[in-house]
């Protein structure tokens, strides 16, 4: 069975297993740990889904709980994957964040994911990655 809830407090070593766990590695800092723990500190919205207390799955957000609410990180660990629970992370997500719209940018590996559980895709997003590019 498992179990969701609201973790703000998940701790660095916890949430880089599962990310080392899934695909999302690939693209975050795993290997500065001190990163890691500012990205989870300045986070507002951390919903976890545990296994018997093991995390296999974790939704880590900013929100303004009224009007939007960035996805930062969704991961499954690979071997609980096609179960149901990254959709409900995102559902938990959502139900925690109020009314505003939630809102992610896809890892290339999840972009047929998202259309697949009810997600709209908006072609309109833009971004920069150091404030040199502008």
């Amino acid at each position: 069975m498992i179990t969701y809830q609201i973790e703000n407090d998940l701790s660095a070593a916890e949430f880089i297993a599962v990310l080392q766990n899934s695909t999302l590695a690939e693209r975050r800092p795993v290997h500065d740990a001190a990163r890691i723990s500012r990205m989870l500190q300045h986070a507002n919205l951390i919903v976890t889904a545990r296994a018997e207390g093991q995390l296999v799955g974790v939704s880590r957000a900013l929100s303004d709980f009224a009007f939007c609410t960035y996805l930062s990180d969704l991961a499954v660990d690979l071997k609980w994957q096609k179960q149901g629970i990254g959709k409900e992370l995102i559902r938990q997500t959502k139900l925690a964040s109020g009314p505003g719209k939630l809102i992610l940018l896809a890892a290339p590996a999840a972009e047929q994911y998202y259309p697949k559980i009810g997600m709209q895709h908006a072609p309109h997003c833009y971004f920069i990655n150091t404030a040199d590019e502008l």
